[in-house]
């Protein structure tokens, strides 16, 4: 279900923050709405969380984006601009390199597994990171801390890989 209201994110089971356009106007969305506290406090709660691009973004405190604008501050480290002599934004599809042990947010993936990026910045993360892609050198695709997940592409655009990863997401959830 879609929502803005704090009462249904806090009686949900599992939550899913997208996010599309700039880190700023998508931090100031979600104050305004007053889904800020709802969302922190659902992962406080262990809930399943999915972050989705800007989504993800948002889980970290400051972004070169709008460095005026403090993010959620839930995971370690910074959103920068893509480095390197690289286009801008990424809008292709890349192919993702699995980081350490398997994580269930890529159960069943084929591999390689290929996923649909847009964007032109990107999480530098002191810790959590489960995936990554080459794009002019490693960019953070995925990162995982228990039961938050969080992916810089949208898998919502991803095919088949995508549906599978959105899938494992709702297997996740308790009682789904």
């Amino acid at each position: 279900m879609l929502t803005s209201d704090p009462c249904a994110v806090d009686g949900a089971d599992g939550v899913v923050l997208p996010g599309v356009g700039a880190f700023g106007r998508c931090m100031d969305a979600l104050r305004d709405s007053g889904l800020e506290s709802a969302a922190l406090g659902a992962i406080a709660q262990g809930k399943p969380f999915l972050g989705i691009c800007v989504g993800m973004q948002m889980l970290y405190d400051p972004s070169e984006e709008d460095p005026d604008t403090k993010g959620l501050g839930v995971l370690a480290g910074a959103v920068r601009l893509l480095a390197g002599d690289v286009k801008r934004p990424q809008m292709q599809w890349n192919r993702l390199d699995l980081v350490g042990a398997g994580s269930p947010m890529f159960d069943a993936l084929p591999d390689p597994a290929w996923v649909y990026f847009v964007h032109s910045y990107a999480p530098e993360p002191s810790g959590d990171v489960i995936a990554t892609c080459d794009y002019g050198g490693p960019v953070v695709a995925a990162v995982q801390r228990g039961t938050l997940w969080a992916t810089q592409f949208h898998p919502e655009k991803s095919g088949a890989a995508g549906l599978q990863i959105l899938a494992n997401f709702v297997r996740s959830v308790p009682g789904h």
